[in-house]
């Protein structure tokens, strides 16, 4: 009963479940991370620079993409 009382602590928004899964499934498609972040899906659901950053957080999306291509995305454009 106390573990389902807090569950919701846990929980990730749906929004961001769902541009994750768009984002996987365009990348099988062959598209580029960069490319795919920059559609309007992504950036109408995941509206703050810090939850596009969470996303880049997520095991499911590192795996896919590499940890060397998210690093790249988070540094800063003038590096």
């Amino acid at each position: 009963m106390l573990k389902n009382l807090f569950s919701f602590l846990f929980q990730r928004p749906v929004a961001e479940e769902r541009v994750a899964q768009y984002v996987l499934r365009e990348h099988s498609r062959g598209r580029a991370l960069d490319e795919i972040l920059a559609d309007h899906f992504v950036e109408n659901r995941l509206e703050t620079p810090e939850q596009r950053a969470r996303l880049l957080d997520r095991p499911e999306i590192v795996h896919a993409f590499g940890a060397n291509d998210i690093a790249a995305l988070k540094l800063p454009a003038d590096s």
